[in-house]
């Protein structure tokens, strides 16, 4: 049993020095961010004013 607790630790230090540590975790707070959004005008925004110029209908395309 002695001698699988020895190639255990081997095979653990041969892993360690292959692959190192892992990183550091990083906390939630820190994946987020928050940005202030961009007063109206912005390119991509919704119109539902403009929106009737993009509207695509397969029938209407047809002619039917």
């Amino acid at each position: 049993m002695k001698k699988e607790l020895t190639t255990d630790a081997a095979a653990a230090e041969l892993r360690h020095a292959r692959f190192g540590r892992l990183p550091e975790r990083i906390r939630f707070d820190q994946m987020t961010e928050e940005v202030e959004a961009a007063p109206g005008g912005v390119k991509g925004s919704y119109d539902p004013e403009g929106s009737w110029k993009y509207y695509s209908c397969l029938a209407l395309d047809l002619g039917l």
